[in-house]
């Protein structure tokens, strides 16, 4: 199959099944003489870690990374780095009474119909876990950035709305997400969101969810024009990410609803931080771009993600032989698979960065 790799200068292959030995990913492009070792990349995969709380799935997963090649003596060497999790928590047995059944809101109807074939244990290569690799590759473009703008860039996600229930952006504090089983930024959704939540496991059933990433200290003058936009890019990443439905950038689709005169991002001339004249906008409708260029504001996206399509609810399907059938997935699944897309978000979003960063230093300088 093709469509494996993501990026231009800064790329990644990912590679493996949910069930399989094993999952890995090549990432190439990296400059060399950046430190690097396996810590760098665990904190960020420790925090999509399945298992961690009873709204997530309990597949215990340590998610352990190893760095194959690429690396000597704690830094990049510039060749390519490959990395391998192994997989060590799998029981496919839970899928056996599905090997024949396509399962409604899943890939395997188009898996079999394009292939021929379709691994049925968990999904296969369909399966979320794929994006452990991801948030790993994310690790890697992060130190990039870092190493290229300093400590002022910083990717943040946040949940911000779980089925009907939103947050409440008046109570908006970063902090507080990091004290909760949600990635929420506004403590008093947190309470409802787990009654949410409780009420929707018991039922077999599951919630969509949408997520917020942020970006801040990006620089002005990264993407291109017309085909290789910066939100443009960024809306390829979300929308490659398991089960993301919609993407909207800066204001998205409420700005539709918008008149011209309060819809647009009014700029006047300020002083940056050493005292040096700069433009300074006055809002950040856009999110952060304009014409597909980064304007040096933060970066907003928001993606909605559906509700989990493995349910412990009879669903209606049909079987490879062409009968109909009432489908339970049985296994670990999450009520709300937007919970662990969170930093599956930020680390897609460090990756579109950090290829447009080295696309813009071989262009500009």
């Amino acid at each position: 199959m093709s469509g494996n790799s993501f990026g231009t200068l800064f790329k990644f292959t990912t590679w493996g099944e949910s069930h399989g030995p094993a999952i890995g990913a090549v990432v190439d492009g990296v400059p060399p003489g950046i430190a690097l070792d396996e810590t760098d990349l665990q904190h960020w995969l420790d925090r999509r870690r399945p298992g961690q709380s009873k709204f997530t799935t309990q597949r215990q997963e340590p998610d352990e990374v190893r760095i194959l090649s690429g690396v000597f003596e704690g830094q990049t060497t510039g060749t390519p780095i490959g990395l391998m999790i192994d997989n060590v928590d799998q029981r496919s047995r839970d899928y056996s009474e599905i090997k024949d059944r396509l399962r409604p809101g899943h890939a395997d109807f188009t898996y079999w119909k394009k292939y021929g074939v379709r691994d049925y244990r968990g999904g296969g290569r369909a399966s979320a876990r794929e994006t452990a690799m991801r948030v790993a590759a994310g690790g890697i473009a992060r130190l990039i950035l870092k190493d290229a703008w300093g400590d002022d860039f910083q990717v943040r996600g946040a949940l911000v709305k779980v089925g009907p229930l939103a947050i409440s952006r008046d109570n908006w504090d970063w902090a507080e997400r990091e004290n909760n089983d949600f990635w929420c930024t506004d403590q008093r959704s947190v309470s409802l969101w787990e009654k949410f939540l409780t009420a929707v496991r018991k039922e077999g059933s599951s919630a969509g969810a949408v997520v917020e990433i942020q970006a801040e200290g990006v620089p002005v003058g990264l993407g291109a024009p017309v085909y290789d936009k910066m939100d443009a890019d960024i809306a390829k990443a979300m929308m490659g990410i398991n089960a993301v439905k919609a993407v909207e950038i800066g204001d998205g689709f409420s700005g539709a609803a918008v008149a011209g005169d309060d819809a647009h991002d009014e700029m006047r001339m300020g002083t940056d931080k050493d005292g040096n004249p700069e433009v300074q906008f006055l809002t950040n409708r856009a999110g952060g771009t304009l014409g597909g260029i980064t304007t040096g504001q933060p970066i907003v996206v928001r993606f909605s993600v559906k509700p989990t399509s493995s349910l412990l609810s009879p669903q209606k399907g049909v079987t490879t032989t062409g009968e109909d059938v009432t489908v339970v997935t049985k296994g670990r699944h999450d009520p709300c698979v937007g919970i662990r897309a969170v930093p599956v978000g930020e680390a897609m979003l460090a990756c579109v960065l950090a290829d447009h960063w080295l696309r813009h230093k071989a262009q500009c300088g």
